[in-house]
């Protein structure tokens, strides 16, 4: 009986440090997006630089695009911010943006004094769209097929070593799928 008193709580802290191993090896950019391979949530918003004018997921359709989720408020994104502005002079990839939780004043100036790598930027004050696609918080970016299905979610920064290696095959296999 008293073999049993220390057995219990030994195997308990075994299975929590084997839990405990497991997780901190995960990477918390990986983590799996239940919006992956299934449509993109519709949005209608208006745009950031002309808010009489709105901009939805079907103005996309037929194109494979990323959906860059930014904001001015957000440090991360002034670090990935020069590699949009490259992809967007490459014109490989069409980039709209989703300005969250932002102010459009605040917006808009930070695109002045950094550049506009954006084709088309939706304005996403209350959040609800970002919600809608699953957004953990700024930056994010996602890529949608023709059709408008999610396809890849990337946390966090955008890399170069993520944009060559995960991203730009991935949309280069997609334009080329019929």
């Amino acid at each position: 009986m008293t073999k049993m008193r220390f057995f219990i709580p030994l195997a308990a802290f075994l299975v929590l440090a084997v839990i405990l191993g497991v997780g901190l090896k995960l990477d918390p950019k990986e983590v799996p997006s239940p919006l992956i391979n299934k449509p993109a949530p519709t949005f209608a918003l208006p745009r950031l630089d002309r808010p009489d004018t709105q901009i939805s997921k079907a103005d996309m359709q037929g194109k494979v695009w990323l959906l860059n989720v930014w904001a001015s408020w957000c440090v991360s994104c002034r670090d990935e911010h020069p590699i949009l502005l490259d992809l967007a002079k490459s014109g490989i990839v069409p980039v709209i943006g989703l300005n969250y939780k932002d102010e459009r004043i605040d917006g808009l100036r930070w695109l002045t004094q950094f550049g506009n790598p954006y084709q088309l930027s939706a304005f996403d004050h209350e959040g609800q769209v970002g919600i809608d696609y699953g957004v953990y918080g700024v930056p994010e970016t996602f890529v949608i097929d023709k059709q408008g299905t999610i396809r890849y979610k990337q946390i966090g920064v955008l890399t170069e070593q993520n944009l060559r290696e995960k991203i730009l095959p991935l949309v280069k296999k997609l334009q080329s799928d019929a």
